[in-house]
């Protein structure tokens, strides 16, 4: 019996790696993403179809999220705040989701009790990210002990974050290494044709292909 990864997806290039590793490590990818109405939704799921493709993951969902635009208190959701394009401040940006991470992996958690996985990948990343208080490694070590005691007595899920001590040099360098479509990824926040540039987002993924001295495959405005 193969051994099973629930690899969460966003579309973007970190959870994209993670996936790779994932696949690269032998495991049957499951593909999750989640539509939680953030402004580049139809971007991201175009961007989640072709990564899940690209990794011939086995099984697929694509779970709607509504309520994240109830609660707002975000500028990745609806018009109550803009989209920082100022460059990376410190403290938590306006563009944290509430508790976004902690949500997707109790979902995660549930489908991988669901098909007996053994593993839940997540593409967190604490030392060079906008500063997301739930990419933190001390919060994911704690979810992941409370999953496993909400689950059966016999499940033992592992939460992998294979790049949570990695800077965007170093996670371009690893996706070019292992073959990772980058052209398939989006990291920007506020457009869905060509990329902004100036978001945190873009930001930190054109620093990151300038450091490994690579191009970046995506158009930017």
């Amino acid at each position: 019996m193969s051994k099973k990864a629930v690899c969460i997806i966003s579309g973007g290039m970190d959870s994209a790696l993670a996936s790779a590793i994932a696949k690269n490590k032998g495991y049957e990818i499951i593909a999750l993403h989640f539509n939680y109405n953030q402004r580049t939704q139809e971007k991201e799921l175009e961007c989640f179809e072709k990564i899940a493709q690209d990794l011939n993951a086995s099984e697929k969902y694509v779970i709607d999220l509504d309520f994240f635009k109830q609660i707002g208190a975000t500028a990745l959701i609806g018009n109550e705040f803009d989209v920082p394009t100022d460059g990376i401040k410190p403290g938590i940006p306006i563009t944290y989701v509430p508790y976004r991470n902690g949500i997707f992996l109790s979902i995660a958690a549930a489908i991988a009790q669901k098909h007996e996985a053994d593993a839940i990948f997540i593409g967190v990343v604490e030392e060079d990210s906008s500063g997301y208080p739930d990419c933190r490694e001390s919060f994911i070590n704690a979810i992941e002990k409370a999953i496993n005691l909400g689950v059966r007595d016999e499940t033992n899920i592992k939460i992998e974050t294979p790049l949570i001590h990695l800077s965007k040099a170093d996670i371009v360098k690893k996706a070019l290494e292992l073959g990772v479509k980058l052209e398939h990824t989006w990291s920007c926040y506020k457009n869905s044709g060509k990329a902004c540039g100036v978001c945190d987002s873009c930001r930190l993924r054109l620093k990151g292909f300038k450091e490994a001295g690579a191009k970046d495959p995506i158009e930017y405005e």
